[in-house]
């Protein structure tokens, strides 16, 4: 039988699931660098206060740019765009990789909305949603909606290789008219 100790060892050294965040939470704010031109560079920061008030906030975390699961689901945003728009919501996209590198992913996809760099420290806000993966050092794959009033309305945490559905996202949007 193994010793306490052992067991402790064994326990420390399994995967750290997160948790993603609750609904009914209050959303913690952020303030990250995005794919968005200020003064010539990608860089432009956004903020989750800079929405409250005015639009509902889709937050989907994704891996990595140019990875293919997530190279598809943001053609899928960037066809629905207008539906989104459409029950006044944002959508922001958050991975770890870098301002510069979700720039040329935004410009190469042709996307139309803001990509979110939780480059450093590394998966902060992600962790803070329950959406960073430290074990692989990446963003997982979820999306949380974050409701006018900066109370989370909805989450859904999918697999790695796993698009998500923008149906059941626009659904979600569509409960909060």
């Amino acid at each position: 039988m193994p010793s306490v100790h052992g067991v402790r060892e064994t326990l420390h050294r399994l995967p750290q699931v997160p948790m993603p965040i609750s609904v009914g939470s209050k959303a913690p704010d952020f303030s990250l660098p995005s794919s968005e031109i200020e003064n010539g560079r990608p860089g432009k920061m956004i903020s989750l206060g800079d929405f409250l008030g005015k639009k509902h906030v889709v937050l989907a975390f994704y891996p990595l740019d140019f990875s293919p699961t997530c190279t598809g689901e943001h053609g899928c945003f960037k066809n629905d765009f207008g539906a989104f728009e459409g029950v006044d919501a944002v959508v922001l996209g958050v991975s770890i990789d870098s301002a510069w590198c979700h720039a040329a992913f935004k410009k190469e996809l042709g996307i139309a909305y803001p990509l979110l760099a939780d480059f450093h420290p590394k998966g902060k806000m992600a962790e803070s949603y329950g959406f960073y993966h430290a074990d692989k050092g990446i963003t997982g794959r979820g999306t949380v909606i974050v409701a006018k009033d900066g109370t989370v309305a909805f989450v859904e945490e999918n697999a790695l290789g796993e698009a998500r559905s923008n149906a059941k996202i626009l659904a979600a949007l569509e409960a909060l008219r």
